[in-house]
Protein backbone atom coordinates (compact mmCIF):
# COMPACT_ATOMS: atom_id res chain seq x y z
CA UNK A 1 0.00 0.00 0.00
CA UNK A 2 1.37 3.39 -0.99
CA UNK A 3 0.01 6.85 -0.39
CA UNK A 4 1.08 9.80 -2.49
CA UNK A 5 0.22 13.29 -1.31
CA UNK A 6 0.58 16.22 -3.67
CA UNK A 7 -0.68 19.69 -4.40
CA UNK A 8 1.12 21.68 -1.71
CA UNK A 9 2.69 25.04 -2.43
CA UNK A 10 2.83 28.72 -1.55
CA UNK A 11 -0.38 30.65 -1.06
CA UNK A 12 -1.08 34.13 0.33
CA UNK A 13 -3.08 34.54 3.50
CA UNK A 14 -6.78 34.38 2.74
CA UNK A 15 -6.18 32.21 -0.28
CA UNK A 16 -7.25 28.67 -1.09
CA UNK A 17 -5.47 25.46 -1.94
CA UNK A 18 -6.48 21.86 -2.53
CA UNK A 19 -4.16 19.00 -1.69
CA UNK A 20 -4.74 15.45 -2.86
CA UNK A 21 -3.78 11.98 -1.75
CA UNK A 22 -3.85 8.92 -3.95
CA UNK A 23 -3.67 5.46 -2.44
CA UNK A 24 -2.49 2.48 -4.45
CA UNK A 25 -2.71 -1.14 -3.47
CA UNK A 26 -5.54 -0.11 -1.19
CA UNK A 27 -6.04 -2.56 1.62
CA UNK A 28 -9.47 -4.18 1.77
CA UNK A 29 -9.66 -3.30 5.45
CA UNK A 30 -9.14 0.45 4.91
CA UNK A 31 -12.10 2.34 6.31
CA UNK A 32 -11.13 5.67 4.87
CA UNK A 33 -8.49 8.36 4.78
CA UNK A 34 -7.42 11.15 7.01
CA UNK A 35 -5.23 14.23 6.95
CA UNK A 36 -2.85 15.32 9.64
CA UNK A 37 -0.45 18.23 9.67
CA UNK A 38 2.69 19.27 11.47
CA UNK A 39 3.75 22.89 11.54
CA UNK A 40 7.17 24.28 12.43
CA UNK A 41 7.90 23.56 16.07
CA UNK A 42 4.48 22.02 16.56
CA UNK A 43 3.21 18.54 17.19
CA UNK A 44 1.32 16.60 14.58
CA UNK A 45 -2.41 17.32 14.71
CA UNK A 46 -5.52 15.85 13.18
CA UNK A 47 -7.13 17.86 10.39
CA UNK A 48 -9.94 15.86 8.80
CA UNK A 49 -11.00 12.35 7.80
CA UNK A 50 -13.53 10.66 5.56
CA UNK A 51 -14.92 7.14 5.31
CA UNK A 52 -14.72 5.41 1.93
CA UNK A 53 -18.18 3.85 1.93
CA UNK A 54 -20.54 6.19 3.75
CA UNK A 55 -18.58 9.35 3.05
CA UNK A 56 -18.92 10.40 6.67
CA UNK A 57 -16.57 13.27 7.41
CA UNK A 58 -14.76 14.35 10.54
CA UNK A 59 -13.01 17.66 11.21
CA UNK A 60 -10.88 19.22 13.87
CA UNK A 61 -12.85 22.04 15.45
CA UNK A 62 -10.40 24.67 14.22
CA UNK A 63 -10.81 23.53 10.60
CA UNK A 64 -14.60 23.37 10.45
CA UNK A 65 -16.02 25.82 7.96
CA UNK A 66 -12.68 26.45 6.27
CA UNK A 67 -11.54 22.96 5.20
CA UNK A 68 -13.51 20.39 3.21
CA UNK A 69 -12.50 16.77 2.75
CA UNK A 70 -13.90 14.69 -0.10
CA UNK A 71 -13.11 11.45 -1.87
CA UNK A 72 -13.28 9.85 -5.29
CA UNK A 73 -13.65 6.13 -4.72
CA UNK A 74 -13.08 5.27 -8.37
CA UNK A 75 -9.71 7.02 -8.26
CA UNK A 76 -8.87 5.97 -4.69
CA UNK A 77 -8.10 9.62 -4.07
CA UNK A 78 -8.97 11.95 -1.23
CA UNK A 79 -8.94 15.73 -1.45
CA UNK A 80 -8.59 18.45 1.15
CA UNK A 81 -9.83 21.83 0.05
CA UNK A 82 -8.54 24.61 2.26
CA UNK A 83 -10.05 28.10 2.22
CA UNK A 84 -9.31 31.31 4.09
CA UNK A 85 -5.82 30.08 4.79
CA UNK A 86 -3.83 31.65 7.58
CA UNK A 87 -0.08 31.70 8.25
CA UNK A 88 -0.81 29.33 11.13
CA UNK A 89 -1.93 26.74 8.58
CA UNK A 90 1.63 26.47 7.31
CA UNK A 91 2.60 22.85 7.77
CA UNK A 92 3.53 19.56 6.22
CA UNK A 93 0.24 17.86 5.43
CA UNK A 94 0.15 14.09 5.67
CA UNK A 95 -2.50 11.69 4.48
CA UNK A 96 -3.04 8.32 6.09
CA UNK A 97 -5.24 5.27 5.74
CA UNK A 98 -7.72 4.48 8.52
CA UNK A 99 -7.18 0.96 9.80
CA UNK A 100 -9.75 0.90 12.58
CA UNK A 101 -12.77 2.84 13.73
CA UNK A 102 -12.49 1.45 17.25
CA UNK A 103 -9.94 4.11 18.16
CA UNK A 104 -10.74 7.83 17.95
CA UNK A 105 -10.50 9.07 14.38
CA UNK A 106 -8.35 11.94 15.64
CA UNK A 107 -5.68 9.58 16.95
CA UNK A 108 -2.71 8.65 14.75
CA UNK A 109 -3.05 5.16 16.26
CA UNK A 110 -6.19 4.64 14.16
CA UNK A 111 -4.11 4.83 10.99
CA UNK A 112 -1.62 2.44 9.47
CA UNK A 113 -0.23 3.60 6.14
CA UNK A 114 1.07 7.17 5.77
CA UNK A 115 2.05 9.33 2.83
CA UNK A 116 5.25 11.35 2.68
CA UNK A 117 3.56 14.70 3.18
CA UNK A 118 3.09 17.77 1.06
CA UNK A 119 4.21 21.21 2.23
CA UNK A 120 1.74 24.08 2.43
CA UNK A 121 3.18 27.52 3.11
CA UNK A 122 0.87 30.44 3.78
CA UNK A 123 2.48 33.86 3.55
CA UNK A 124 1.29 36.81 5.60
Amino acid sequence: VQLQAFGGGFVPAGGSLTVSCAISGRAFSSYGMGWFRQGPGKEREFVAAIEWTAGTTYYADSMKGRFTISRDNAKNTVYLQMNSLKPGDTALYYCASIKTIVLPITSPEAYDYWGQGTLVTVSS
